[in-house]
């Protein structure tokens, strides 16, 4: 699937069910891991884990099964792995406390390789 189609499948699975605060971070130039993140908040746990469930079946319902699902007990943070796409669903609290938006923007990205291949000592 195209990235702008799974992009826009994740925007609307979100905001079918009322996402709060929803971030979209093109992280392209800073990890070959994905292309971009999205951060979003929910109201309560339950809010969360229907968020994510919400998502993980219209994933699946377009052909694109998650790479992985994290947090899905705890729903203070469940992460949705889509390959292209990971998208961060978290309480309010915990947005606060790890405050990805900054840290992902505060990551110099211009003229850089990815991080990824810094790590490796290929850059």
């Amino acid at each position: 699937m195209h990235i702008d189609a799974l992009k826009t499948l994740v925007m609307d699975a979100l905001e079918e069910l009322k996402a709060r605060d929803i971030v979209q971070l093109d992280v392209s130039r800073l990890t070959s891991v994905t292309e971009l993140m999205v951060v979003a908040s929910g109201t309560s746990n339950r809010h969360l884990a229907a968020l994510a469930e919400n998502l993980i079946r219209t994933a699946k319902d377009n052909g694109m099964p998650p790479l992985g699902v994290e947090g899905e007990s705890g729903a203070e943070w469940v992460l949705v792995d889509l390959g292209d796409v990971v998208v961060h669903l978290m309480m309010p609290e915990t947005r606060d406390l790890y405050d990805l938006e900054r840290l992902w923007a505060d990551l110099p990205s211009e003229g850089r390789e990815p991080l990824e291949e810094e790590a490796n000592g290929t850059s």
